[in-house]
């Protein structure tokens, strides 16, 4: 599942769709970084997320990822590796990690459009006020199949690029949905 990301909500709200829809167990990556903060990082150990170690080339992060697949696991990814500052600004630079995780797995990439979680908490933080329940959106593509099981950079970059495509149209749809409510 690779989403877009608005909020620091988006990825506990899209574990709680898979959960209550496929009730399948889903490992998120997550910055590392917050695995280390006391009350969210214990929360994120216990349910056993990837910790990422952002801008270092992670690959044990994505190994731990494929290893997931392979036992039966959804992982989510956000692609864009952090909380955009803009969200209306359309989709920041999509990394190559979801990628080289498919292509690696052999798993097809899901990309999911969410929008109005932001409402409630956006990059600079919480946000107490009214909406009180802001309308959120979720919209899933289909599936994206790796053309292939190489790791070779056009390969990659070719997939990255089918990625981003998909994964913004369904946020233009996600984002139209929320608008509509």
């Amino acid at each position: 599942m690779a989403f877009n990301h608005v909020s620091l909500l988006d990825g506990p709200v899209l574990a709680l769709l898979i959960a209550r829809r496929a009730r399948r167990e889903t490992r998120f990556l997550v910055a590392a970084e917050l695995m280390r903060a006391p009350l969210v990082g214990s929360v994120l150990r216990r349910y056993a997320q990837i910790p990422l170690r952002r801008g270092e080339a992670d690959g044990a992060a994505l190994d731990e990822a494929v290893r997931a697949l392979r036992e039966g696991a959804l992982v989510g990814v956000a692609p864009e590796g952090r909380v955009a500052a803009d969200p209306r600004s359309g989709l920041q630079r999509v990394r190559t990690g979801a990628a080289r995780i498919a292509l690696a797995s052999g798993a097809p990439l899901v990309p999911v459009g969410i929008w109005g979680t932001q409402s409630r908490w956006p990059r600079s933080g919480l946000r107490l006020r009214r909406p009180w329940r802001p309308q959120v959106a979720m919209a899933i593509g289909g599936p994206i199949l790796p053309a292939s099981d190489r790791l070779d950079r056009h390969d990659i970059d070719s997939l990255t690029d089918r990625l981003r495509e998909s994964m913004e149209r369904q946020v233009e749809r996600a984002r139209t949905m929320a608008d509509r409510a």
